[in-house]
């Protein structure tokens, strides 16, 4: 307890080992569903279901442990949700590439944040960012859940005329996905630990009894990781072309990153001045999550605004990211159940993601509309398109464009000017 305490500074933050560890449990409940989300998603880009379970479980651990002992906060970190889609379906399935190679883009991509924050190059990127473009990337992010989710459940289906058109709500697939939504809704609403995975597993154990799936156990010896481990393909990545793949990995990745790290310490009351002490030190946790996580075999790892939830539960300090970190390894050991879990199953939890990430809509500022309306542009084109990328190219160019067209080009920073510029060029000359 001495060590705990002198460690990680628990008095000196107004917190116990007890209260840390029942907020690192909360925490768990509240982000547990990405241990059966995210195989269902990679699964979809040809990756074995099994391994990329496990990857997913380690990878969450290990920049979790780095988070609490590391940089000694609160927060948990996961394989981000959106990143994991835009690699299933934008990379691998849209653009083409092998998972291998996806991989090795999201490799890239960490090293580069890694590089990032080792500079502190990081403040200089965020504030030359439009407030308009940071809002609408994870509104645009949460459009494209919307329909990847919508599509799982089986409510949403193509349609030759209309692209695409309503599924058949009498099958049990888009009914159990509609109760498990509400469901979630209801319990996050009623601040229930874990309303995520209750509906998640809501709906599986209802897919027993109602859609003809076949339980085959609950707890197992860990699935083998070899499929997946160092099978990321660098060159693949190289040869098929970075700049879209590892630009759209970089930014996501750095704006996701610093908005949960300041969301959950201004919540927790870590923030000094409105700033986080250790926040290069959490950067270097989150960057290099991600570059462990592409070596076991899953998307960008990230910091999870669900550590929101442990903090309101008295979470201060790193001992509540050991707690959880240690849960997740602990989960290594429930592959069956993780196995059985229908696609329609976590459609739910994807579409109520998708629902709290377009609450960012609302702080754009909506009376000038040469911020706005790329803003929109952004946000609209990433599931009209299917594409994060093109979201955030046709975004990016549409501000520095409607800047320089009405006289306000000195409100474009340096870094805007280079990234609407690498789009721009890549749009025009580059395939795919």
């Amino acid at each position: 307890m001495n060590f705990l305490e002198n460690f990680f500074k628990l008095s000196a933050n107004g917190t116990t080992v007890r209260t840390e560890l029942l907020a690192g449990l909360t925490t768990f409940l509240t982000m547990a569903y990405i241990i059966f989300v995210n195989p269902s998603i990679l699964g979809d880009a040809g990756m074995p279901k099994d391994a990329v379970f496990v990857a997913t479980c380690v990878a969450a651990a290990v920049g979790t442990l780095i988070m609490g002992l590391y940089a000694n906060y609160p927060i948990g970190l996961a394989p981000s949700m959106g990143l994991n889609a835009y690699f299933a379906y934008g990379v691998v399935k849209g653009m083409g590439f092998s998972w291998e190679a996806a991989l090795g883009a999201v490799f890239i991509s960490g090293c580069l944040f890694l590089v990032v924050s080792l500079f502190k190059i990081r403040e200089l990127i965020i504030n030359s960012i439009p407030a308009s473009l940071r809002i609408a990337i994870p509104a645009g992010i949460g459009l494209f859940l919307a329909l990847i989710s919508l599509k799982n459940a089986g409510i949403v289906v193509a349609n030759p005329a209309t692209f695409v058109t309503m599924g058949d709500l009498h099958s049990p697939a888009p009914v159990l996905a509609i109760l498990g939504f509400l469901i979630i809704v209801a319990l996050d609403r009623l601040r229930v630990p874990g309303a995520l995975l209750i509906g998640i597993l809501s709906v599986t154990v209802l897919s027993f009894f109602f859609g003809g799936n076949h339980f085959n156990g609950i707890v197992s010896a860990p699935p083998s990781l070899a499929p997946t481990v160092m099978k990321l393909d660098l060159m693949g990545a190289i040869a098929h072309g970075l700049i879209n793949v590892v630009l759209v990995f970089f930014l996501v990745e750095l704006f996701d990153a610093t908005g949960t790290l300041i969301g959950v310490a201004q919540r927790a009351g870590l923030l000094k001045n409105g700033k986080m002490d250790r926040m290069n030190r959490a950067l270097l946790a989150d960057s290099g999550a991600i570059v462990v996580g592409s070596v076991l075999g899953t998307s960008s790892t990230t910091a999870y605004i669900e550590s929101a939830a442990g903090v309101q539960e008295g979470g201060r300090t790193g001992l509540t990211a050991v707690a959880i970190a240690v849960l997740f390894l602990l989960c290594l050991f429930i592959a069956p159940l993780a196995g059985v879990v229908p696609a329609y199953a976590t459609a739910p939890a994807l579409f109520f993601v998708a629902c709290l990430m377009l609450r960012e809509l609302a702080e754009i500022n909506w009376h000038e509309t040469t911020e706005c309306v790329p803003a929109v542009v952004t946000a609209l084109v990433m599931p009209f398109t299917y594409s994060i990328a093109n979201g955030l190219a046709l975004g990016f160019i549409s501000y520095a464009v409607l800047k320089l067209l009405t006289g306000q080009h000195r409100q474009v920073s340096t870094v805007i000017w280079g990234i609407a510029g690498v789009f721009l060029f890549k749009t025009i000359y580059l395939p795919g």
